[in-house]
């Protein structure tokens, strides 16, 4: 390497300039300065405030850094509302507007500045801004995901002065009533399904306890779980019902986002060994309430009030199924209610994916098993966490066997479960039984009606195996079933399009907070090599690197050197074709990770 090479990190550059400013200085160029002097002082306090740093001022520019992309959009997002309130009573003709370009990238720092490409693209973003607007890259708005409440309308490539290749920019829509109207505009219009729909949102905690949230979380979780046992209904995934959680819903609109006929409501309250679960369901057009009913039950027939509930619901359904319902055995999953109850604190945990959250809800599952050694739900969860640290290649050596010997015990405590079933075909990844895996997969799919999260992971399975074009279709047949799905839903399906080629894909989905973990910015890096955008490949692959390195140590293992093997190798026996190894490898490589 260049010995002389000047030091370079990478930030998050803010740009702002004055719209229009020769026009306000000519008009009155003492009212204008004055004016512009207090919008700077302004400008550089809210830049503090959101932790960054003002590099210069040029004239009527303001250049800033910051070290987390977070910090700067807020901080843009801050400058421009309060600068509106400022100029709100002024004439239009007198007021002092910002653009503001927002870019994520290399800089050079010398001599208390900053330099590169970085700064000149959010330069180049801001003169793509409306005046009081901001403009943003795609690197930012990968970054951000959805950490912030804000909505993004797609500008397109555009091409810019002095940069080689096109930007593509975004534009962060800050007017409430445009912003109404572009979100509509990106919403997708669902039809409805051709048999009885039904969305459960979680019911709401009346105990007066927080600490009980997980307790009626729990309680939802499962009965939306019974309800997708009929294969008449069309029933929404828990995740896309608790995007509801803790708001002040309207029916018809919850109905028209999810695309459901049914909407149930209701609310648990605990006292002690005493449980009180009201539910109404509701027809999401009219408002019309179909059925509500209230149960008061001592806490130890939790299931029996939860299959009522099911069965309740079904029966006033269009099209309702009464030999269904009567012929459905109820299913018990635990006789200990504290096993229970560690079992739905630990998946909460576990739902994050991150390696040191695994290794907290493992501790958890244990315990249930440890007060309940039959209870198979715990068994499939706690082999799962073994399966998470194996898929990143941050497994310990026991991993495999543990993994395998704990999804059997689940299957044979209970075999037609089907999160159970899908398990298996993981145990026979892990075995190295491919054939056998992929019959398992595809046994589980040909059984499954509402699950989207056994689809979803059947899914993931086949793209292991070399099939990644049946797992794209999966995936997104499991997202409809789960319209505001969580972001492993997305994490899969990146991956599905890496395999399958489809890069620009590959880049629309793996943003923000769908970079759940290495494998997704292996993934991106790749992409973006691949299409030979290889600046935005060594951006991404040094955030590669860092996730890298943060799952390592969550396991306490060290690693000399920051090579393909040393980061990437231990994925290799994550799939069945060698090409596809070299084909991730092979991203990597271009982005300039060395071999």
């Amino acid at each position: 390497m260049d010995s002389d090479r000047l030091p370079r990190k990478l930030a998050a550059i803010l740009y702002a300039d004055v719209a229009g400013y020769s026009r306000l200085t000519g008009d009155d160029e003492d009212a204008t300065h004055r004016r512009l002097r207090a919008y700077l002082d302004l400008i550089a306090q809210t830049i503090e405030d959101h932790h960054g740093q003002v590099m210069h001022y040029a004239g009527d520019a303001v250049l800033a850094k910051f070290d987390a992309v977070v910090d700067a959009l807020s901080s843009a997002v801050a400058i421009q509302n309060e600068l509106k309130d400022r100029n709100q009573d002024l004439p239009d003709e007198r007021k002092v507007q910002f653009r503001i370009g927002v870019n994520l990238g290399d800089v050079i720092e010398d001599r208390g500045d900053i330099y590169g490409d970085g700064v000149n693209v959010a330069a180049r973003l801001e003169n793509l801004a409306d005046a009081g607007g901001i403009c943003i890259s795609e690197s930012i708005r990968t970054a951000i995901g959805k950490k912030l409440d804000l909505v993004y309308e797609s500008m397109g490539e555009q091409e810019v002065k002095n940069i080689e290749e096109p930007v593509r920019a975004y534009k962060v829509v800050l007017d409430s009533e445009e912003k109404t109207q572009v979100t509509a505009e990106h919403r997708p219009t669902l039809e409805l399904p051709d048999k009885p729909s039904i969305a459960v949102l979680p019911f709401t905690n009346m105990s007066g306890d927080p600490e009980q949230e997980y307790f009626s979380d729990g309680i939802t979780e499962d009965i939306i779980t019974e309800l997708s046992r009929f294969p008449v209904l069309f029933v929404i995934a828990r995740h896309s019902s608790f995007a509801f959680k803790g708001e002040k819903v309207d029916i018809k609109e919850v109905g028209e986002k999810l695309g459901v006929q049914y909407v149930v409501e209701g609310s648990v309250r605990r006292a002690g060994n005493r449980v009180r679960i009201t539910a109404q369901l509701i027809e999401a057009e009219t408002g019309h309430h179909v059925w509500a009913e209230r149960y008061d039950r001592e806490l130890e027939d939790i299931f029996a009030v939860q299959d009522e509930v099911t069965r309740s619901i079904v029966a006033v359904l269009p099209g309702r199924v009464q030999e269904d319902v009567a012929e459905r055995a109820s299913r018990k999953p635990t006789d200990n209610m504290k096993a229970y109850e560690f079992m739905l604190q630990a998946k909460s945990i576990r739902d994050s994916f991150g390696a040191e959250d695994t290794a907290r809800a493992r501790r958890l599952f244990e315990k249930a098993i440890e007060l309940d050694p039959r209870y198979s739900k715990a068994y499939m969860y706690l082999a799962d966490t073994y399966l998470v640290d194996i898929l990143l290649g941050i497994e310990t050596e026991d991993a495999a066997e543990m993994q395998v010997q704990l999804t059997r015990k689940a299957a044979s405590l209970d075999s037609n479960d089907l999160a159970n079933q899908e398990q298996l075909g993981y145990a026979y990844i892990t075995e190295g039984m491919w054939e056998d895996a992929g019959i398992q997969f595809d046994k589980t799919l040909s059984k499954i009606v509402n699950e989207a999260e056994q689809m979803l992971w059947c899914g993931y399975g086949l793209m292991m195996l070399g099939r990644p074009e049946e797992a794209r279709d999966i995936v997104l047949e499991a997202m409809r079933l789960d319209p505001l799905h969580p972001h492993s839903y997305d994490w899969v399906l990146g991956q599905a399009y890496y395999f399958a080629k489809c890069y620009e894909d590959v880049i629309r989905v793996l943003m923000g907070e769908t970079l759940l973990n290495s494998l997704a910015y292996g993934c991106l890096v790749g992409a973006y090599a691949h299409l030979g955008r290889i600046d935005d490949a060594r951006t991404t692959l040094e955030s590669f690197v860092t996730e890298r390195h943060r799952e390592f140590s969550s396991r306490n293992i060290v690693v000399e050197g920051d090579t393909i093997d040393t980061l990437a190798g231990g994925y290799r026996k994550m799939w069945r074709q060698e090409a596809d190894w070299d084909h991730f490898a092979d991203g990597l490589r271009k982005a300039g990770l060395p071999d």
